[in-house]
This record gives structure tokens, C-alpha cells and sequence, in this order.
């Protein structure tokens, strides 16, 4: 059959039509895997500076990151504190807000074999939920840092926190690890541990235990028969709680329903258990 002249400029467009929509679709693959992003490039709330991989691995140790672990990363970049979790068994999430980085971080985590423990999502870290994290890494400025303590500290008591190079104010951290050798800037990884709230008077087996908390030290006193003792050494790591009242050495762990453990003094032992007032 003979094409008319309409019929062969249609047929023209058509072709033209495929082609264009096919070089837009090579020309978007194209951009997707050529995406790489560059030091120092603006983001919402920092420039973008990745984690050096023995910082990076630094941290991951500090908060001893096992197969048993949750691991969220706030501010994830192009995924590779994500993927660094996921190759010690841990299941891993990244929040990101950068669109581009999110797709980066699921192409690195496909080529790395972790697509699997991995998720990554677009969002603002401000704006999300990271309750269900055993653990926490993150590299911002000290500001944001603090902006985010809030609701770090509002975490399931024994969430490990770690950042690299920058602090959370007068909350001190309970290590810190540097990292020797090629390392010149941001060389530092800082773990938090998440402390129950034991803040309050208390009803001790041996008397009343009255306790001030500032974020994972504690003091205060414990009455018993109308005399009060100072607490020394008060600490909480997680629901691990320690102090001493004189020559008696007291540990246990807080629980929902109180405190409970053992004590020393001397050539003594026992066992203690305490619970709120009014509880």
C-alpha cells in the first residue's frame, strides 16, 4: 500500500515522538547513575561531608553494633553508615533529604548486597519518628544536635547515641574514641546511652532514697532510722543504675515497676528494691 503525504508526515511524528521519549528516558537513567554528590554541598540544615570510614567504623564499635540491632541514621547521606550497619547484621534505616542521596543510597546498598537490611526514605530528620532505633548515628553541628536532644533523650532508656566529632551540650557522653593516624578533621566518635528517669524520693528496702538526676548522673541521699548519707558515684547506663551510700556499693537495674539489685559492704551482701512514692 502507497502512503499519502499525510500519512508519511504522521508517520514522521510518530517516529519522532518515540525517539525524543526514548532519548528523555536514556537521558534519565543517564543522570541517575552519573548523580555524585560533592563535599561541601548545601543541604537543608548542613553541608554535606560524609563520615570517613574509620571514623565510621569507629562509632559503629562504640555502640557495639551487632545482628541484633536497629540502626537509624539521621542525615544518611548517600547511605554509607546505612550500609556499613547492614554488613554487621544489623537492619538499618536512613533518613535523608535529599531525594537524590536516597537514590544514590539504595543503588550503593543494592551494589553492596545489603538491599535487604536496608531502607531508605525521604524526609526531614525534625519530622520523623526514630523511636524503634536501638541505635542512633549521626554526624551534624552542635546546634542541630541539640534541637534533636529532646527527643533523644525521650528514647528507650539503653538507646546508644553516637556522633561523630560533635558533642550535646552539657549532656557529656560516656566514651569517646579517636581516631589515630590519616585522619586530620572530625576524628572523634562520642557515645550517649539513652538513662532511665529515676528522678524522685523513693521508698528504699533500708530506708528513703531521695535522687537528683542530671541526664546520666545521679545523687541524693538515703534516710534510714533518721539519718541521711550522701550518694556518691551515682551513674546510670541505660536501666543500669550505681551508687554508693558510705562503705556499701549498691547496682541493679530500673524496671517499670522500680528499682531492684544487689549491694556490698564490706564482707556483706544483699539485695535491694526501691519504688517511687506514691507508686
Amino acid at each position: 500500500m502507497r502512503r499519502t503525504p499525510v500519512a508519511q508526515r504522521s508517520a514522521f511524528f510518530v517516529w519522532l515522538l518515540l525517539l525524543a521519549a526514548a532519548g528523555t528516558f536514556a537521558q534519565a537513567q543517564q543522570t541517575g547513575k552519573e548523580y555524585a554528590p560533592k563535599e561541601g554541598q548545601p543541604g537543608k540544615d548542613v553541608i554535606w561531608l560524609p563520615t570517613r570510614e574509620t571514623v565510621m567504623d569507629k562509632m559503629l564499635d562504640l555502640a557495639q553494633v551487632t545482628s541484633q540491632d536497629y540502626v537509624i541514621d539521621l542525615g544518611s547521606g548517600d547511605g554509607r553508615t546505612v550500609i556499613a550497619a547492614a554488613k554487621r547484621g544489623a537492619r538499618a534505616l536512613g533518613i535523608e533529604y535529599n531525594p537524590d542521596l536516597v537514590e544514590l543510597s539504595k543503588r550503593n546498598a543494592a551494589t553492596e548486597g545489603v538491599a535487604d537490611k536496608t531502607r531508605f526514605i525521604t524526609a526531614d530528620i525534625f519530622e520523623s519518628d526514630f523511636s524503634r532505633a536501638s541505635v542512633i548515628t549521626l554526624f551534624l553541628l552542635p546546634e542541630l544536635n541539640l534541637k534533636l536532644r529532646p527527643q533523644l533523650l525521650g528514647l528507650k532508656p539503653g538507646t546508644r547515641i553516637v556522633s561523630n566529632t560533635f558533642p550535646m551540650g552539657d549532656w557529656m557522653p560516656d566514651a569517646t574514641a579517636d581516631v589515630e593516624g590519616e585522619c586530620a578533621t572530625y576524628c572523634t566518635a562520642l557515645l550517649w546511652i539513652v538513662p532511665a528517669r529515676v528522678e524522685g524520693t523513693w521508698k528504699h528496702s533500708q530506708g528513703q532514697l531521695a535522687l537528683t538526676q542530671n541526664y546520666q548522673m545521679i545523687s541524693g541521699t538515703l534516710t534510714s532510722e533518721g539519718k541521711s548519707v550522701p550518694i556518691a558515684n551515682g551513674q546510670l547506663r541505660g536501666n543500669d543504675v550505681s551508687f554508693t551510700v558510705g562503705n556499701a556499693q549498691y547496682t541493679g537495674q530500673v524496671t517499670a515497676s522500680g528499682m531492684r539489685g544487689d549491694f556490698r559492704a564490706g564482707g556483706r551482701t544483699g539485695t535491694w528494691s526501691a519504688r517511687l512514692d506514691g507508686h
